[in-house]
């Protein structure tokens, strides 16, 4: 056989590997590409706060029995001061002897948003109840008139705000962005914590609270 005959099925070959190779490369790019496409985008806030996605849970995923956590059990809310919607100085040992769902939200974050007409429901829930759902605004000063306006959309809330986004770090540990809820009980001390979206008009939600107001 001469060298001709035998170069010409080592060609084919090694162009057909060369073809293979090169569709899975196209293939990895188009993947790639779609995964970056699905990936929730980060906002940041005028604090440098995130509004981050929970880490270890799927995007659907929002059930408050699952998503809450226990970092600092026991830990004493923050003497920070923020405001009521008339500018009345206030802070989280005003609720004391309730259970405090104390939400920390901003008109930039598009999660906050999301979640606020759930909270809207757990209030009503416990309506009459020693709890009090309280979604403090980080908006700067500027926004906190579209924030207002926002939270007047979902009664029972009352509007609370903290111009200077200081909240989120006066927390023990600081929180990781926004949304995060606090849970304090009847005493003051931090029963539990959700980092990111949740959803409180769920069977979750209930047994989280009530299991913190029969203590």
């Amino acid at each position: 056989m001469s060298e001709n005959s035998e170069a010409k099925p080592r060609g084919r070959v090694l162009m057909w590997v060369l073809w293979g190779a090169a569709l899975i490369g196209v293939a990895a790019v188009l993947y790639i590409i779609a995964q970056s496409s699905q990936k929730p985008a980060e906002q940041a806030g005028p604090a440098g706060v995130s509004a981050p996605v929970p880490a270890g849970t799927a995007p659907e995923t929002h059930d408050v029995a699952k998503l809450v956590q226990h970092l600092a059990d026991g830990q004493p809310a923050p003497a920070y001061v923020f405001h009521d919607a008339s500018g009345k100085k206030i802070t989280a040992a005003d609720f004391k002897g309730k259970v405090v769902v104390l939400n920390l939200w901003a008109t930039w974050c598009g999660p906050c948003k999301v979640e606020m007409p759930t909270l809207a429901k757990l209030a009503q829930e416990y309506a009459g109840k020693p709890v009090a759902v309280v979604p403090v605004s980080i908006d700067t000063p500027e926004q906190v008139a579209a924030a207002k306006a926002f939270i007047a959309k979902y009664p029972p809330l009352n509007f609370y705000s903290d111009p200077d986004a200081k909240l989120p770090w006066a927390l023990k540990p600081q929180a990781t962005g926004v949304p995060s809820t606090v849970i304090l009980g009847k005493d003051g001390l931090e029963r539990g914590r959700v980092s990111g979206q949740a959803d409180w008009d769920q069977a979750g939600a209930r047994q989280v609270i009530d299991k913190v107001l029969a203590e």
